[in-house]
């Protein structure tokens, strides 16, 4: 589906430990060369749970895994915004924290950035029932260490990364508005600012409307593909408008001679192939995301 001149929709990648170690696995470390698709990438890229996917909302099983609980999310800071020549990456305190939610340990939050596209119905990473949206964006956190939780019997390296989802309306959305203006001042690789001051929860829906949303496990989208991603979907969509989405492609370049316009690498930026089928690593054609039907479970109270 294409969305209306005024109205796109995108995948809001919320919640994300980040990785240990070194090696692509988030924003901070360079993306795989451009013309290097997924079906040259080795290692972990071959494996069987690889993200992103299409989640098929009819194939989704109820396991009422609970609500979540946010902590922190309110605090109000001036966060430090960096163009790392891949994409937009905001640093965040220590404060914020997320548990519950069917997760295994509560997370504490350290980045947040985004993925995008100049084609406002291809940004986002996911899709849901085949569509994908203008953008996505992922908040990174870290398990907490130390926590009673994360000595049980089934702490497995499968749960490091928990990601929640949100699509997007088309209304603007005062709480971005720091990060857009941000944009402008930090146009090429290196660069970084401060913005106004702003929390995670002006960012995302109201806290009563995060009931409803799509879980499975799977992967970072880029190598090392580590299967260490617990991705969370939520139903309810974030506000954001045409101009703000666009604000990302217009100001921002992944080269210091500002000639190439930034657009995250991953499976499904362009230039590169999306995500490949469970199991297989054949290239597919660009928009396609395969259906996960066998792992997806949902929390619909």
């Amino acid at each position: 589906m294409t969305a209306s001149p005024s109205s796109h929709r995108t995948g809001t990648l919320v919640v994300a430990p980040s990785v240990p170690g070194g090696g692509w696995g988030g924003p901070d470390s360079p993306p795989p060369p451009p013309c290097s698709g997924p079906n040259q990438w080795g290692g972990d890229c071959q494996k069987n749970h690889q993200s992103p996917v299409n989640i098929v909302t009819r194939k989704a099983v109820n396991q009422n895994l609970g609500r979540f609980s946010f902590s922190g999310y309110d605090k109000k800071q001036k966060w430090t915004v960096e163009n790392n020549g891949h994409t937009v990456m905001v640093s965040l305190g220590s404060e914020s924290r997320i548990s519950g939610g069917g997760l295994a340990a509560p997370y504490r939050a350290t980045q947040f950035h985004l993925h995008w596209s100049k084609e406002l119905d291809r940004g986002s990473e996911h899709s849901l029932d085949g569509e994908r949206f203008a953008m996505e964006m992922h908040i990174v956190h870290e398990k907490e260490k130390g926590t009673r939780s994360n000595e049980k019997d089934g702490q497995t390296p499968e749960d490091q990364i928990a990601v929640l989802a949100f699509l997007e309306g088309d209304k603007t959305n005062k709480g971005f508005q720091p990060l857009v203006e941000a944009l402008s001042h930090i146009p090429k690789p290196e660069m970084n600012t401060t913005m106004r001051e702003s929390s995670l929860l002006d960012l995302l829906p109201e806290e009563e409307k995060l009931k409803r949303y799509f879980r499975y496990l799977g992967s970072l989208t880029t190598p090392s593909c580590a299967e260490t991603v617990v991705w969370t979907v939520f139903e309810e969509p974030i506000q954001l408008h045409r101009d703000q989405i666009l604000a990302f492609s217009q100001n921002l370049y992944y080269n210091k001679e500002s000639t190439g316009v930034q657009v995250p690498g991953s499976r499904t930026a362009a230039g590169l192939a999306p995500a490949h089928p469970v199991g297989s690593h054949t290239d597919l054609p660009d928009g396609w995301l395969p259906p996960v039907t066998t792992r997806f479970w949902t929390y619909d109270p």
